[in-house]
């Protein structure tokens, strides 16, 4: 069904069509709250896990715009779904410049609800494989490897321009960051962001979507309504997964792209609007124009400004801060203490190949915090998934040097200890030793390296004095 798994807040003072919407969504599937005003609303957006919001712009207490500004501001990945009388259009449209997912008219067409609710639902799956960073850092966006310094220095010579850009990069890899930065570090900042999902819209609605419709344009069309073109005029529209748009509506797109120009669905008046176009990806656009999938025109119209955006595997000197980032991001959210990752937790998040990019991250550190006992997150305490996935990969390459072992390329441990934990090593060891009383062979087995090992490093950090021959005087246990 169309709602597996998704739930949709519905909010309005009129009991009864509270109770026709609640009962017209739950045969789609879909799990309902509902509300009679927006101050309930709100309570139920803290206490409750909801993925769309369908509301009543008239209400006691907290009206519908009130209820977008607050959710806006706290839960701006929430798609809110406006419902309004036919007198109140302009302000539905305001509404959708400031956030907005759509809009509806009453009295309203439930095939038309069925899609604009499946279409907010789908986009909230989206949303669930991007990152959902608050915003901090530089441009939203937390690191400091050579590749995303390479994106920061592209967004700030071109986020002033009118420049078409093109965001290409894996689900999870923060596109959406890129375009919201481009457009609030641009001269339209305080102009209209429109975002769509292109591969969320039916293909047969998608120019509707693109150009609006007039009224009775086709079945379901109830009333005029505008499209994100025309939303987006003099700000910026975002279209990501560009590279699921159909050949025809290609067509039309390159049309609006430079002519600036289009008509509404069963429209003649030709509307002229000034946007800025941003697109996203996670295709290889140049590929898909080759094969003919995609318009080879189009691709080089979009492609004036290219931003690539690296997967995590490919920066993962990002890690610990990210990691940082997410524990107190869920410290705060949870009521925990976690303040530091273990030397093999962070090994092990150093080693995997996170498929799910910084998204799948997030997740991990959320449940880490969320079952972590202590004020430290151990490798114990890190899915079993990503452990045995770890573990399948390594390969036992290094010589025992002393230093603990990194199998893969992730730069010198010293680095990465002193920029990231410069104490973990130390309090690590120290507790291993204190919790085995002493016993240097149990202490290394807990520590996961070679007796030799921890001795170096118990010299190197200043734990003990060994003997002349570096040998310990506990006696190894007998092997089994």
């Amino acid at each position: 069904m169309a709602g597996l798994d998704r739930t949709v807040l519905i909010v309005d003072d009129e009991a009864n069509l509270r109770k026709v919407l609640a009962a017209m969504l739950r045969r789609e599937g879909y799990a309902i709250l509902t509300a009679s005003d927006g101050e309930e609303a709100w309570s139920l957006l803290r206490t409750h896990r909801v993925d769309v919001v369908l509301t009543d712009l008239r209400m006691p207490k907290i009206d519908g715009m009130t209820l977008l500004e607050r959710i806006t501001k706290e839960r701006r990945e929430l798609p809110v779904v406006m419902l309004t009388a036919h007198g109140t259009v302009d302000t539905a449209v305001t509404a959708m410049k400031l956030g907005a997912f759509d809009y509806l008219t009453k009295p309203f067409d439930q095939d038309e609800l069925r899609v604009i609710i499946k279409k907010a639902a789908d986009t909230a799956a989206k949303n669930d494989e991007e990152p959902a960073l608050e915003p901090t850092g530089r441009f939203g966006m937390i690191g400091q490897s050579p590749s995303l310094e390479d994106v920061f220095r592209t967004i700030e010579k071109v986020a002033s321009s009118p420049s078409t850009v093109l965001i290409t990069g894996e689900s999870g890899t923060g596109k959406e960051l890129i375009a919201s930065a481009l457009h609030h570090h641009s001269p339209r900042a305080n102009k209209p962001f429109i975002k769509i999902n292109c591969a969320a819209i039916p293909r047969d609605l998608l120019e509707s979507e693109l150009f609006g419709h007039e009224k009775g344009a086709f079945t379901g069309a109830s009333s005029s309504k505008p499209g994100r073109f025309e939303l987006a005029d003099e700000g910026s529209l975002f279209l990501d997964e560009i590279g699921t748009i159909p050949l025809e509506m290609q067509v039309k797109l390159l049309r609006a792209l430079q002519e600036s120009e289009f008509e509404r669905v069963g429209g003649i008046t030709t509307i002229r609007v000034n946007v800025r176009l941003i697109a996203a990806t996670n295709s290889d656009l140049k590929t898909e124009a080759q094969a003919g999938r995609f318009r080879e025109d189009l691709y080089y119209r979009l492609n004036v400004v290219p931003i690539t955006l690296p997967p995590l595997r490919e920066r993962k000197d990002d890690i610990p801060h990210l990691v940082n980032h997410f524990l107190e991001k869920f410290n705060k959210r949870l009521g925990k203490k976690v303040e530091r990752l273990s030397l093999g937790a962070l090994e092990c998040l150093q080693r995997y190949g996170w498929p799910g990019n910084i998204r799948e991250l997030e997740n991990v550190i959320e449940r880490g915090v969320l079952f972590a006992e202590g004020s430290e997150l151990t490798e114990g305490e890190l899915p079993n998934a990503l452990r045995e996935s770890e573990r399948e990969s390594q390969k036992p390459s290094t010589k025992d040097t002393g230093d603990l072992p990194i199998r893969t390329p992730v730069g010198p441990l010293k680095e990465i200890v002193r920029q990231h934990t410069e104490s973990l090593e130390k309090d690590l060891i120290a507790r291993a030793l204190e919790e085995t009383g002493g016993n240097v062979t149990k202490a290394a087995r807990r520590l996961e390296i070679s007796r030799k090992s921890l001795q170096n490093k118990m010299k190197e950090l200043g734990l003990r004095e060994p003997a002349d021959d570096d040998v310990d005087s506990t006696p190894p246990e007998p092997q089994t």
